[in-house]
């Protein structure tokens, strides 16, 4: 079953995990110094905050319960003439992941993705090829920018 991810950067994490607690009617179920995440079946949702950027919407995404899932998505995504720039056993936001990162018409960053543990760090400084986008979490101006 799949679950919509959605990536916002914030000025404040304590205030704003105050806020999403009150509204998800549920604490967060990862928390960390920068970071911190809502796995919520209702909605059915992976919604993280971090303060790694300027505040506002970071990205969106789709997350797969299986490799065989994200393959099928990626491929999709291919067929229909999108660049997908792929990543294999990536960290970011404190988890080992497999990845496919696409950009919509409008230039928003999507990832799809299929997160098999946890990690002890935040992520790793990977640029994308297009754009100067990060491989972790949305779009960078330099390699310290670069994760989540």
């Amino acid at each position: 079953m799949k679950r919509l991810h959605l990536h916002v950067s914030v000025p404040d994490l304590a205030q704003s995990i105050q806020f999403y607690e009150t509204l998800f009617g549920a604490p967060a179920t990862v928390v960390k110094e920068d970071y911190a995440k809502w796995m919520l079946d209702d909605p059915r949702v992976n919604f993280a905050i971090s303060t790694h950027r300027a505040p506002g919407l970071d990205h969106v995404g789709i997350q797969v319960d299986s490799t065989e899932e994200l393959g099928a998505l990626s491929a999709r995504l291919k067929a229909a003439g999108a660049q997908t720039f792929d990543e294999a056993d990536t960290t970011c936001c404190y988890a080992k992941s497999d990845k496919s990162w696409v950009s919509d018409t409008a230039g928003v960053r999507w990832e799809t993705f299929f997160t098999h543990s946890d990690a002890t760090s935040y992520g790793e400084d990977e640029i994308l090829p297009e754009a100067n986008a990060s491989a972790c979490c949305g779009t960078a101006q330099t390699p310290e920018e670069a994760c989540c």
